[in-house]
């Protein structure tokens, strides 16, 4: 039998983990990558074939590890993909007040997806390292997923659109690093001072001016990045907690992680077509904050108490797909009021 790393894995499940992940993200990164809008019937077959990778990891700890792990795998897996879908919702109305055209939103999320894989392989390390101070860390990780369920609750409904992002501290950050122009110039993030002066000639830019100082100006592509990267690492902030509820094992919670993030991309614009019939799906969110902070609360006074509680693996997934169902359900059955007033109309 194949002895264990550090990380509780023989080398053979993390070489097959790594080389699946660079095969994936390669292939990520590689698609759409021209600057035109992403189909729905194009995203929806990409989004089936990354869980079908996602699921062929899943079968490969299975066949190796048995199904608790598996089962793991997948409760974390499913568990950020639901977490994810409120995050993509938030982004969209980040690119609806930056008005960035549909075609060019798959290269902000390009870089987004960069950089939550970076970030959250950093906040994986940081939470399961703290787990080794003791059962009051999983009380104070319960205690984040809670507020943030509790936020999202109280929230209940506000439109991202009317947001301001102008104040946001990513995009005040952003513009004091470049001096901003305020509008696209195609897909690029930065242009030249000597461009933007040719472009100042141009009727339709005769009121605007340059800053004083600036070789490089940035644009609001740029700043859209910006924001959105802020924006991702705010979310690890209550998803981390919440899949290392699901388990401490540091390559079960960043592979989870990882590939629900790699489907991510195609997933936006699977969303925003079915954004107004998902009514429902925050709730189903809510709920499932709620219960992992239960879970977390539970592990840790067991091992402070002994009171012999505790959720399993498979009663973990169970709750989950079983939310994230009753969600989809009562979109349906329950349809938002623009739904409603198509099929009146």
């Amino acid at each position: 039998m194949e002895s264990s790393t550090a990380i509780g894995f023989p080398p053979t499940t993390i070489a097959v983990f790594v080389g699946l992940a660079i095969i994936a993200l390669a292939i990520d990164l590689l698609t759409h990558n021209k600057d035109k809008p992403v189909t729905l019937a194009n995203a929806s077959m990409w989004s089936i074939f990354w869980v079908m990778i996602s699921m062929a990891f899943a079968g490969y700890l299975y066949a190796v590890h048995g199904p608790e792990t598996a089962s793991l795998f997948v409760t974390g897996y499913a568990l950020e993909k639901v977490l994810s879908v409120d995050n993509l919702f938030v982004f969209m109305a980040i690119f609806a007040w930056f008005k960035i055209p549909d075609g060019l939103r798959h290269r902000v999320l390009y870089w987004g997806i960069i950089g939550a894989i970076v970030f959250r392989g950093i906040f994986v390390a940081i939470g399961t390292g703290l787990l080794a101070f003791g059962p009051w860390v999983e009380i104070i990780f319960a205690a984040i997923v809670a507020w943030t369920a509790v936020m999202m609750l109280r929230a209940g409904g506000d439109d991202d659109e009317d947001v301001d992002y102008s104040q946001h501290i990513a995009y005040r950050y952003g513009s004091k690093m470049f001096p901003a122009w305020p509008k696209l110039h195609g897909h690029d993030f930065f242009v030249k001072r000597s461009v933007l002066q040719e472009e100042l000639k141009k009727p339709e830019n005769k009121s605007m001016t340059l800053a004083e100082k600036g070789v490089w100006f940035s644009t609001p592509l740029f700043l859209c990045v910006v924001v959105v990267e802020i924006s991702d690492i705010l979310f690890a902030f209550d998803s981390v907690p919440a899949v290392i509820a699901v388990s401490k094992e540091p390559l079960i919670v960043y592979s989870a992680m990882m590939f629900a993030i790699l489907g991510l991309r195609t997933m936006y614009f699977v969303l925003e077509a079915l954004k107004r019939y998902l009514v429902h799906l925050e709730k189903s969110v809510i709920a499932l904050l709620f219960f992992i902070a239960g879970k977390l609360a539970l592990n840790a006074t067991n091992h402070l108490f002994h009171h012999g509680y505790s959720i399993d693996p498979n009663t973990s997934l169970a709750v989950v797909m079983v939310v994230l169902a009753l969600g989809i359900v009562a979109s349906v059955l329950f349809p938002g009021d623009e739904v409603k007033a198509e099929e009146n109309a």
